[in-house]
């Protein structure tokens, strides 16, 4: 049973996961030296922590910034702290503001909001730089076609990283599960002692009550024969037989 409730979670993530992000990825070309601002769509409905991300050489995602609230001031990770970063928010949008755009900015971008004690993401956002000056469509073509692997591969890392993050999430219920099963039955057979030590120390009460019981009898009858006069306790040690003629 409690397989079956973590498989079904598992298909529910997968197929939020699907539908969020068919709608929520977004490509952004630029020409070089230009500024963009990459936005995402603000999910949570009460002041908790955003987060930009990076994927690195299409393989690593990195830290690039943070904000607890839309009033709050943005921290930046390291490698995105030279000023050309601008991190904002409003009750709609997380905003990603990118100074002077050059080679090393391109990638994929992702936002996440830390909402019941897990970072759900949100939307993923692929800077493109616009190529200038290509002299002949052979270019323009090979250009489009690594663009469309970057974008390929970014898909994957996407997809790869919201798996890892629900079979993380379904190992933690299976881990919690089998804890309380264990603590449920250490629980059992605590109680299943505690009633045979209650059971045991009863019937020891019960038969030190009627030893006791038996003593007093005992000790009451010979304090009672002890008391009568001497003549009465002569009499019944002594049978005299009389025959009549």
């Amino acid at each position: 049973m409690g397989s079956f409730t973590v498989i079904t979670a598992l298909f529910f993530c997968i197929h939020c996961w699907i539908s969020v992000s068919g709608s929520g990825f977004q490509t952004v070309e630029v020409q070089p030296g230009e500024e963009v601002t990459l936005q995402c769509t603000n999910i949570s409905n009460h002041q908790t922590q955003a987060d930009w991300f990076k994927v690195v050489n299409q393989t690593k995602p990195t830290c690039v910034s943070s904000m607890f609230e839309s009033r709050g001031s943005a921290s930046f990770c390291d490698g995105f702290q030279n000023g050309k970063f601008i991190m904002s928010s409003n009750i709609t949008f997380v905003f990603l503001q990118i100074k002077q755009v050059n080679l090393s900015d391109v990638g994929l971008y992702f936002c996440g909001f830390y909402t019941n004690k897990h970072t759900v993401i949100s939307d993923a956002v692929e800077l493109r730089i616009q190529g200038n000056g290509e002299p002949n469509d052979e270019v323009k073509l090979s250009s489009q076609e690594e663009c469309n692997g970057n974008t390929k591969a970014g898909t994957v890392m996407f997809i790869s990283m919201a798996v890892f993050f629900m079979m993380t999430s379904a190992a933690l219920a299976i881990k919690v599960r089998q804890l309380h099963a264990a603590s449920k039955n250490e629980l059992h057979l605590e109680r299943n002692k505690m009633e045979n030590i209650f059971c045991y120390s009863k019937a020891v009460l019960q038969d030190e009550g009627s030893l006791h019981l038996d003593s007093a009898a005992l000790w009451l009858l010979a304090k009672t024969r002890s008391r009568r006069p001497a003549i009465e306790r002569k009499v019944e040690t002594h049978v005299v037989y009389y025959v009549g003629r």
